[in-house]
């Protein structure tokens, strides 16, 4: 057996477990980011529950971000790096543990994680997939190894809430539930529902003040890297972003747009939850897999440690179990999504995991807990311009380490300088910190096994590469 109960442990609670796909943490209506953006059903999560501004990806990028998800554990450690990394074949997803305790569980869309596969996972009882990142219309889901291939007026967000409504009316009511529901939304290529179509049309997206400072002389000083201000022609760069010269104001409202319809998700599972008359004592988690830049330091996409790529929306309702309404400021990760939710169900976390319950914190009992937050990155083939990163963000330091690039390291001081706009790197008043910070990046490695990049043979070509198939 997998389970190890606490003492006196409460009633399992239903959960309900809800991701997206490269939200960033602030395009939510209720943080007044965009004047016009409308997420009623988020706004409604925060209101009613607690709303985690300090939420941060260990990994911003989908497979390594959700396979800490599911083990609790960091990417070096679990082994799945960036996107194609396989599974190593030796995790346990937490699941799992959920299943041994009673629990039914079903994984509902986006699995992506290290491969293409849309085959059934350990862990849940009910499964439906697609291959890779899938696509917004016209999907083949995998339906417990069966494949059914939808139409193109089925939208893919709303047929993944339709049928995680429909699971959960299946269930034994006698027995608790856990229910991953996974979007695609909000990844590009940015594809919003009919309905949704044109409701941002002509606002404006403000861009952010550190957009023009990679490429103006007069912001020199800043201390930016190299890599950084090069990165701005590039795929993952506002000059040439996905290798065309579009707007970032109009790409930013197709996101918007896309969002709508994880929001109206969001509202369906709820006016379910509460047709049942369970809302209340159901855990509802929403998270974003990992942030997105929309022009911060000339960049768009995630990938790098600036706080629009590594932060998250992090939302938790349930009224049975805590008082809504509060902003929490802990700083809490994507690696302690498997503790806590196996908390709620009773289950001491495994020895193993790099995570830590935040539940005393949801029920806002006096409990220590940590006062940083580590951050890693791999340089992928395919996206050679952005090296790999190792970082760590107290309350108000962020420093970043890179790795096999030469080029400078950054410190910012975030209580003076939010937006991370003046490198502190050379400041004679800031090296004491910077030491420290530095050795505790490598303390980290050091204590979770991490003093090692773990490596993949690869066989993809990259774009302009046209040698013969057989030589990589």
């Amino acid at each position: 057996m997998l389970v190890s109960s606490l003492a006196a442990s409460p009633k399992q609670p239903n959960v309900v477990f809800i991701l997206s796909d490269d939200h960033r943490y602030d395009f939510m209506g209720f943080t007044g980011k965009l004047p016009w953006l409308k997420t009623p059903q988020m706004d409604r999560l925060a209101r009613e529950g607690a709303y985690f501004d300090q939420a941060y990806v260990s990994t911003s990028l989908c497979s390594p971000s959700r396979a800490s998800i599911l083990t609790g554990l960091y990417a070096h450690t679990h082994t799945i790096v960036d996107n194609q990394a396989p599974n190593p074949g030796n995790l346990t997803y937490f699941p799992e543990y959920l299943q041994d305790a009673g629990y039914q569980t079903a994984f509902i869309g986006k699995w992506h994680m290290g491969d293409e596969s849309d085959e059934p996972q350990p862990g849940f009882d009910h499964w439906e997939s697609f291959k890779g990142q899938g696509v917004y219309d016209g999907v083949t889901l995998n339906i417990n190894g069966e494949r059914v291939t939808y139409g193109n007026e089925v939208y893919t967000s709303d047929l993944l809430t339709a049928h995680a409504v429909d699971w959960m009316e299946s269930l034994d009511p006698e027995q608790p539930f856990f229910l991953y529901l996974s979007h695609k939304a909000v990844h590009a290529e940015f594809k919003q529902a009919s309905r949704h179509a044109g409701m941002y049309a002509g606002v404006n997206y403000e861009l952010p003040e550190t957009y023009g400072q990679t490429k103006d002389e007069r912001y020199k000083d800043l201390l930016w890297p190299e890599w950084v201000k090069e990165q701005r022609h590039s795929w993952h760069g506002v000059d040439f972003m996905y290798h065309d010269t579009g707007s970032v104001g109009d790409l930013v409202i197709d996101y918007c747009e896309t969002l709508m319809g994880v929001d109206d998700s969001i509202g369906a599972v709820m006016a379910y939850l509460e047709s049942r008359g369970i809302a209340d004592e159901t855990v509802v988690i929403y998270m974003g897999d990992n942030g997105f830049s929309w022009g911060e330091h000339g960049l768009i996409d995630k990938r790098h440690f600036y706080e629009e790529s590594a932060k998250v929306p992090l939302l938790v309702r349930c009224p049975a179990l805590f008082e809504g309404g509060e902003t929490r400021h802990e700083l809490v990760q994507n690696i302690d999504i498997a503790p806590t939710i196996m908390a709620l169900a009773g289950l001491e976390k495994e020895s193993s995991m790099h995570g830590e319950s935040f539940l005393p914190v949801l029920k806002g009992e006096a409990v220590k807990w940590r006062d940083k937050i580590f951050y890693e990155y791999y340089w992928e083939y395919d996206f050679p311009m952005t090296p790999s990163v190792f970082g760590v963000r107290t309350d108000r330091y962020k420093y970043i380490r890179y790795h096999g690039i030469w080029d400078r390291n950054e410190l910012y001081d975030l209580e003076a300088d939010p937006q991370e706009m003046y490198n502190l790197i050379e400041s004679p008043a800031h090296q004491d910190i910077i030491r420290q910070l530095a050795g505790e990046i490598y303390d980290w490695l050091e204590t979770t096994g991490g003093m090692q990049i773990p490596l993949k043979r690869t066989i993809k070509h990259r774009w302009g590469d046209y040698r013969h198939e057989g030589q990589y």
